[in-house]
């Protein structure tokens, strides 16, 4: 019985704040606040696509990703590239395991945060899904505006030169096909630039699997 009672004050004591509604959790996010951002869940494609999005970027999943980025919640990643690899589960076809590599951060930038949030859900989507990760397939040569700010056209301007072939794909070029991973996809501009730094060493660029795109961006099969 002490037993028993010393575990369930420990339990109490050491309870996290959900990061949305600040609520007592067990988890990294209280039920409440899960259930809300799997509001946000989209259907299944009707037909295969090379983009594979898990949510709409609004609401809950919205400020889940804001948490997560900008108020140092890295322990989010967890949940959300769980929830996402399950997504990648479904739709995959079961002989496809591609290598995942996630778009990087510019190194400075990573420090400033200190992690690199792609990065940190392509390990827990890799973790669910056992697909094999390149986390530095490819790296980010300078820094880049905000993209949020920025039409189309200054957004294809803004990445262009970006990215270089990263340390784990210099050594070796993969023989598996590449799955991109990253947060939020818009008008496609990023994900485009990185894949075509792939492509011209020669490695299949098999699609892209994002977390949430918002409900007008830009998406092409």
């Amino acid at each position: 019985m002490a037993i028993a009672f010393f575990r369930s004050l420990l339990s109490l004591i050491f309870l996290e704040q959900c990061p949305l509604c600040h609520q007592t959790a067990v988890d990294e996010l209280c039920p409440h606040c899960q259930g809300k951002i799997q509001a946000c869940q989209q259907p299944p494609p009707a037909k295969p696509s090379k983009i594979l999005v898990w949510g709409e970027y609004r609401d809950e999943l919205r400020g889940a990703i804001a948490a997560l980025k900008f108020r140092n919640n890295p322990q989010l990643a967890r949940p959300l590239g769980h929830w996402l690899g399950r997504h990648w589960l479904a739709q995959a076809p079961p002989q496809l395991r591609p290598i995942v590599v996630p778009l990087p951060m510019y190194a400075e930038k990573r420090a400033e945060r200190g992690f690199d949030q792609a990065e940190l859900l392509a390990r827990h989507f890799c973790h669910y899904t056992h697909l094999p990760l390149a986390a530095r397939g490819l790296e980010r040569t300078r820094a880049t505006e905000a993209m949020f700010q920025l039409n189309a056209r200054q957004r294809q301007q803004n990445i262009q030169g970006a990215f270089a072939l990263g340390p784990d794909f210099r050594r070796r070029l993969p023989k598996r096909p590449v799955l991109l991973l990253d947060d939020i996809y818009t008008t496609g501009a990023t994900v485009k630039t990185a894949a075509q730094v792939l492509r011209h060493h020669g490695i299949d660029v098999v699609g892209v699997v994002v977390l949430a795109t918002p409900r007008h961006s830009s998406r092409k099969s």
